[in-house]
């Protein structure tokens, strides 16, 4: 299997090891990004493309009396104008079919989409949507999610009984027993709030009429081949017919599936037969984007004296904001995704996914696992406070180990997690802080420690399959291309698929590229969600590799007269075992190109893991490979101002295999200052459905000012996954998953104050800190 190959062959039997992993290698499209030569959808500018825009609601809930284009059409420039008179009224969505193109009824939340204009400019543009007259009836609205849940709240969705979107329950053990049989119960609340990807790059879409009545789109999205399927559908189009070009992503973290002005750039070049640009301004995309989910999480957990854990039982209700893109997706991860980091062996969980007149939710970093991580870790901590137990030892003696299967039929086939707690512990020097006299004065330090869990693939996510296929072309000139349907957003998996690639076949990374993703080229790609891209489609990456290194051998051997088992190809030169100098592999292909008529050579790989969709009972392996990590915060507070910086920031995580050191250490420090900026700042501050704060100017951002004084340190360990690229695992999520809870822990380890709803603020610590 691709994880136990640790070491290459290179000429006369000397084994060395990995020629390109490992390494610290720059992002191979670096200085395009630095230079400014990147090009991303914003940029792109084509003959007669029209500017589109989007007028959107300024009430949480009304009733669409009348909408007068009249005085906008006149403007000069203005192409197109459309509302949902003009658009089919037919519902779908990602999960729920609780999406139309345009309303012509009602609008549910301040920004849902009213109509939208395509005009010559983007001024023109902009002033014809303000001159769009339209009469709104408001109607009552509800803005909290457990008041939505109240009878007789307004409904959202009048054909609906009540504003549940989703209900999710697991339930395996018998819980209510193991409770009753406990010697520790806790029972506590916890709330995360909503808050913003803040990507560079906002929401962008440039739709372009096609040959033969086809659509090109140029999309900024994680989903490229998903989104065509999807638009398809809105579009009520053959896929076929839909052409989705993936250039340079600023950015993702979630937020970049399905997304309405995409379609409206579609609808509007079908309509004039010009190339239409649609791009967020910041205020569209903190009004409109699909912000994280928030949840009240209230947790039950009972324990033996000796600190086993018996029984766990959740409730949760989710916020989905006006339209189901994937919060109850997000809703269910968070409901039992953390049962496989620990040896349960009672739980129950209940999920409520419930309509809000608010800004629709959806997919970030952490993906509800996030959510349920800072209650999970948050409630540990504290009953090792209150029964002087060892936060260390006691994740240590509860958490999953390899070989091991959990609740719900998960099976940890690599597991450093043991590990990375003793790393984490060792390099932070834990236990002499924590035995360490506070310090006098006003200024307290503390230091608090969370584990965590993520998969690397989540088999429920789409339910026609799981898995990732690949080409490798190697062409005359010995230089190789991998095309993939994965998604770069700008964490670096290009590189990484071409280190897998080079590593695969015997090439140095300077002379292998992947392709950007385009769905009439690239294989169907599910793209980038629960941290897949590395394990699923980098393994696909692989096998495709070893397809053309299989080819390049024969050939090799026809061509130079040599058995294949004398050859050995590593950096780029091709070594046989009866003579010392090497023949370049540029050489080699050229000569072999032209005995195949100027052919490449191409490779193709599938990855189709052991995966299955879980039973009625939320039963079965869901994942190939399962990440983990420990993360220890230090943080200092301030008594008198309630103030907390953030001091140092360990991190240890079992990534499987390093592929690219660089990149994994990026996304280590990215996924703990992002995890750090919600933890202790962050905040889509919300009153009566208007966000007060869509901007950064009031939208509290770490900056560089804010980032831990110290340093991040991050460690990695190898536990080698038998279904990953050279053993690798993802990273992207993990690395976010445990701050807010190991922060928190800090925070109370410092003041002895318990902030269980995020942010954690200085008002809120202050108040603790005088409540006693």
């Amino acid at each position: 299997m691709p994880g136990k190959r640790n070491v290459l062959k290179k000429g006369k039997g000397e084994i060395m090891k990995f020629s390109n992993l490992g390494k610290e290698t720059p992002i191979l499209d670096g200085l395009e990004k630095v230079t400014g030569r990147a090009r991303y959808v914003p940029d792109l500018k084509m003959e007669g493309m029209l500017y589109g825009k989007v007028l959107r609601s300024p009430y949480p809930h009304a009733r669409l009396v009348n909408i007068d284009t009249t005085k906008a059409a006149r403007v000069p420039g203005v192409k197109d104008i459309i509302t949902g008179k003009d658009v089919s009224q037919h519902r779908f969505g990602p999960m729920v079919p609780d999406w139309v193109i345009l309303p012509d009824d009602k609008v549910r939340f301040h920004g849902d989409e009213v109509a939208a204009v395509a005009a010559s400019s983007e001024e023109a543009a902009a002033e014809a949507v303000a001159l769009i007259e339209v009469e709104y009836e408001e109607l009552p609205a509800v803005y909290d999610p457990e008041l939505a849940l109240e009878e007789g709240a307004p409904l959202l969705y009048e054909e609906k009984d009540n504003n549940i979107a989703a209900t999710f329950n697991v339930h395996s053990g018998d819980v209510d027993e193991a409770l009753a049989g406990s010697d520790i119960i806790f029972e506590e609340t916890y709330k995360t709030n909503q808050v913003y990807q803040a990507y560079m790059e906002p929401m962008a879409a440039v739709a372009v009429p096609g040959d033969y009545e086809r659509l090109i789109m140029w999309l900024s999205t994680q989903i490229p081949s998903m989104s065509r399927l999807r638009y398809a559908e809105a579009l009520q189009m053959c896929a076929e017919d839909l052409r989705i070009i993936k250039p340079h992503v600023g950015g993702g973290f979630g937020a970049k599936f399905e997304y309405k002005s995409h379609i409206l750039a579609a609808v509007l070049t079908r309509r004039t037969g010009l190339p239409v640009r649609m791009v967020n301004n910041r205020e569209e995309d903190f009004r409109a984007g699909n912000p994280r989910v928030p949840m009240k999480i209230w947790v039950k957990l009972g324990l033996s004296r000796d600190g086993t854990f018996l029984a766990k039982d959740t409730r949760i209700i989710a916020g989905n904001g006006a339209r189901t893109v994937y919060a109850p997706a997000i809703t269910s991860t968070a409901c039992y995704r953390i049962d496989s980091l620990y040896k349960f062996k009672n739980v129950r969980s209940t999920g409520y996914t419930v309509y809000t007149n608010t800004i629709p939710t959806s997919c970030f970093r952490g993906f509800g696992n996030a959510q349920m991580h800072f209650a999970m870790e948050s409630a540990l901590d504290t009953i090792c406070h209150q029964y002087d137990m060892d936060p260390i030892k006691l994740r240590q003696h509860n958490g999953v180990t390899p070989g091991f299967t959990s609740i719900h039929g998960w099976e940890i086939k690599s597991c450093a997690l043991e590990e990375c707690l003793d790393k984490a512990a060792q390099e932070s020097n834990w236990y002499e802080k924590k035995k360490a006299p506070k310090q006098k004065g006003p200024v307290k330090k503390g230091i608090g420690v969370a584990i965590c869990n993520h998969v690397s693939g989540n088999r429920p996510f789409f339910k026609p399959f799981d898995g990732s296929s690949a080409l490798v072309r190697l062409t005359p000139e010995g230089k190789a291309i991998v095309f993939t349907g994965e998604a770069d957003i700008g964490q670096g998996m290009n590189t990484a698929f071409a280190l897998i690639a080079a590593e695969a076949v015997g090439l140095n990374v300077k002379n292998v590229r992947t392709a950007a993703v385009d769905t009439d080229i690239s294989p169907f790609g599910l793209g980038s969600f629960a941290t897949r891209g590395s394990t699923i489609g980098g393994r696909a990456v692989y096998e495709a590799a070893v397809n053309l290194k299989k080819q390049l051998l024969e050939h090799i051997s026809r061509v130079y007269e040599k058995e294949t088992d004398q050859i050995t190809i590593n950096n780029g030169n091709i070594y046989f075992d009866d003579q010392e100098k090497p023949v370049p592999v540029a050489e080699a292909m050229q000569t072999i190109s032209y005995t195949l008529g100027g052919t490449s050579l191409v490779g193709q790989g599938v990855f189709v893991p052991d995966t299955v969709l879980p039973d009625e009972n939320k039963y079965g392996n869901v994942s190939p490979a399962y990440p983990f990590g420990c993360h220890i915060a230090e943080v200092e507070v301030d008594t008198e101002t309630g103030r907390t910086r953030l001091l140092n920031y360990w991190a240890a995580h079992d990534v499987g295999r390093v592929i690219n050191r660089q990149t994994l250490e990026g996304q280590v420090e990215g996924g703990v200052i992002m995890g750090a900026g919600w933890a202790l700042g962050e905040d889509m501050v919300i009153n009566d459905g208007v966000l007060l704060n869509p901007n950064f100017h009031d939208y509290c951002l770490p900056t560089a000012m804010d980032i831990p004084e110290g340093h991040i340190y991050s460690y990695f360990l190898e536990s080698e996954d038998p279904n990953g690229p050279f053993g690798a695992k993802g990273i992207g999520e993990p690395s976010l998953n445990p701050v807010p809870a190991a922060i928190a822990n800090a925070v109370f380890d410092a003041v002895g104050v318990r902030v269980k709803t995020l942010p954690i603020t200085p008002e809120k610590i202050l108040e603790g800190l005088e409540s006693g």
